[in-house]
């Protein structure tokens, strides 16, 4: 999405450094980009947010300071944009070993996102993921997807991140 051009929708929010507040920037997403006449998107926006979030609960918060969540639609993309107070904790993805708890986030986010990337701010880093408005072939039907990305190669990514581990994830969290 280019700088300069304004938004047909944008929200902000600031959310503090817990994983509860993960969740709920999940679901707002969601339901903001369904409103916002693109619930094809919604999912993978969704996505987007929880893995970003959790990026910046994991490496980029700092005691007491809040990350901001912010997506914005314009005409051709969807920008989803995670800020937080740690501007020298760069991400990079990693390949993880099987055995690893961490470590998948990023690959998801490029997997899933049409581009994704990190920007400095005065204080902290804002890192970003588009998804592009993908033009119909009419106007009732239905966006076309990328076809690499299909529902189940998604939920067996998801799944390699071994559910089970999850609550020790949370309890290391809190």
């Amino acid at each position: 999405m280019e700088e300069r051009t304004v938004p047909a929708y944008e929200d902000c929010l600031d959310y503090t450094p817990t994983a509860r507040s993960v969740s709920l920037a999940r679901r707002r997403t969601a339901r903001l980009v369904a409103d916002w006449g693109h619930p094809e998107l919604a999912g993978d926006a969704a996505l987007l947010v929880s893995e970003l979030a959790t990026n910046a609960l994991l490496h980029g918060c700092l005691r007491d300071r809040l990350f901001r969540v912010r997506i914005a639609l314009g005409a051709t993309a969807l920008r989803i944009e995670v800020s937080d107070p740690r501007g020298e904790s760069v991400p990079s993805p990693r390949a993880a070993a099987d055995d690893e708890q961490f470590g998948r986030g990023l690959l998801l986010v490029g997997a899933l996102a049409d581009h994704w990337g990190t920007e400095p701010r005065t204080v902290g880093k804002v890192v970003y993921a588009e998804l592009s408005i993908r033009a119909r072939k009419d106007d009732d039907g239905p966006v076309t997807r990328r076809p690499e990305l299909t529902v189940p190669a998604l939920r067996q990514a998801v799944a390699t991140v071994a559910a089970a581990l999850l609550p020790e994830f949370f309890e290391e969290l809190g």
